[in-house]
């Protein structure tokens, strides 16, 4: 794939870069004119399991009780967090605390770019990693701090929101990049999750200032629908967030801010459409499966509703469309099956693709993205552990030192070079979800989010089962 410099001499795949943005801009623009309900409930019965407190100081935590996995995949969950959590540890500047958005595993990988969505993703991750024992006490503190000691100090924002993607060693914004909304309510979650878990000082007032920092009514200045982004070039970005989709963190975020409140009306100003397929109804989008995934990496939507739906069981619910939608293209990709499937927005041999469905985005060529099933662990626990054995097992050319590849296809024996931080980063915080509530636990226990989502209107409640 060709390459291109910029003014900060880093290289770039053409088909890279900027394509989120470009991914986002689509999703906004393909959702206009669906109509809105406000009918549809999603209810799911969800057990109940205890999780231990996050550690305090020096002591230890106790590793959290598995879920109902059996043991095998717990430990199978145990090792891909472990080889996740590698990359975000070995491929992160250890003085800025900056993460690669990506990186090559085929050679020597020496690209400069980071991504503050991937760093989001990279700080929850020293929290698991320290709870699980991959790393040390003194080491994921110090790297905790150097990271968001760079962030308060060194890192161009503007308004208090970051650019999406930055120099790992410098912090200087590269190719152009936009002051993102998503990344940065990314980068918040993560901070946030570091707060709660380590309880230690320096850690907790460098992240409350971060998170105080960020002027939500600024990208909210004439409208309840948040902008994707603002750039010193060209001003605000002209799509507005105002379609189902990962948004929910960041409309949470900005209404649970005591510096710079969002409005109330902004968790209304949203659409929510209907979506219907094989008799299962769902809020949705014309987008890939991750807009399921996001927001629920850190959020925990179990047991409670708005007065819209129940988003945990309408991500169990568009998952399992996926599945199906996926199985249904077996005539035309045989690889496809029960065993395996799973599109998202990811690499192919073409570049980097906005794909998935239903209704079909693509175009799809059989391509499997291991990041669809691990990202939605918790909503399909069994369906999406087959998958993820099935393409370690079956495929190791698919497997690397930090977990899977962003993307392969059987079918042409292609297999791609890369892996992605926020694929690994999606995976890894939902193994950890679904074997512990870790992650949803320690983040939830932040008095922004609680009041983000008591202002959005959450109300627990008795749900009933599944519909599946």
């Amino acid at each position: 794939m060709a390459e291109r410099t910029n003014q900060t001499g880093l290289p770039r795949h053409e088909a890279t870069g900027l394509s989120r943005r470009r991914l986002l801009g689509q999703m906004a623009g393909l959702s206009i004119g669906l109509p809105l309900s406000r009918a549809g409930q999603f209810p799911f019965q969800q057990a109940s399991v205890p999780h231990p407190p996050p550690r305090s100081g020096r002591v230890k935590a106790p590793v959290p009780a598995p879920s109902t996995l059996s043991a095998e995949d717990d430990q199978f969950l145990n090792d891909l967090e472990h080889a996740n959590f590698l990359f975000f540890w070995e491929q992160a500047n250890p003085d800025t605390g900056l993460i690669k958005d990506r990186c090559n595993i085929r050679t020597k990988d020496t690209s400069l770019a980071a991504s503050i969505a991937s760093v989001g993703f990279g700080l929850t991750a020293l929290c698991i990693g320290l709870m699980r024992g991959f790393v040390s006490y003194e080491d994921a503190r110090s790297r905790v701090l150097k990271t968001l000691s760079f962030l308060w100090h060194k890192l161009p924002t503007h308004r208090g929101f970051f650019f999406h993607f930055a120099n790992m060693n410098t912090g200087e914004r590269v190719w152009d990049s936009e002051v993102s909304s998503v990344d940065t309510a990314m980068l918040l979650c993560g901070a946030l999750t570091c707060r709660e878990y380590f309880q230690d000082k320096d850690i907790g007032d460098l992240a409350h200032a971060i998170f105080d920092r960020v002027d939500w009514t600024w990208l909210a200045e004439d409208t309840a629908l948040l902008s994707l982004g603002w750039t010193p070039e060209m001003g605000f970005i002209p799509s507005r967030w105002a379609e189902y989709s990962e948004l929910m963190m960041m409309y949470l975020l900005g209404m649970g801010s005591t510096s710079h409140p969002l409005s109330t009306d902004a968790w209304f100003a949203w659409n929510r459409q209907i979506f219907e397929y094989d008799g299962l109804r769902y809020v949705g989008s014309f987008a890939p499966l991750f807009i399921h995934q996001y927001s629920q990496a850190w959020f925990d939507f179990r047991g409670k509703k708005d007065r819209y739906a129940d988003y945990f069981q309408n991500s169990i619910i568009a998952t399992e469309v996926h599945r199906r939608f996926c199985l249904e293209l077996n005539p035309q990709f045989p690889d496809y099956s029960n065993a395996l499937w799973g599109i998202t927005a990811s690499d192919s041999v073409h570049g980097y693709v906005a794909w998935g469905g239903p209704p079909e985005t693509g175009p799809i060529d059989g391509t499997v993205c291991p990041a669809a099933p691990g990202g939605s662990l918790p909503f399909l626990p069994a369906a999406t552990m087959r998958v993820l054995r099935t393409i370690h097992d079956h495929y190791p050319q698919a497997w690397c030192r930090y977990g899977y590849i962003d993307a392969f296809n059987p079918l042409t024996d292609w297999y791609d070079t890369d892996v992605v931080g926020i694929d690994l980063g999606i995976t890894m915080l939902m193994a950890e979800n679904v074997r512990s509530g870790f992650v949803w636990d320690t983040f939830m226990k932040n008095p922004e989010a609680q009041r983000g989502m008591e202002t959005a209107g959450f109300k627990p409640y008795q749900a009933p089962p599944t519909p599946l």
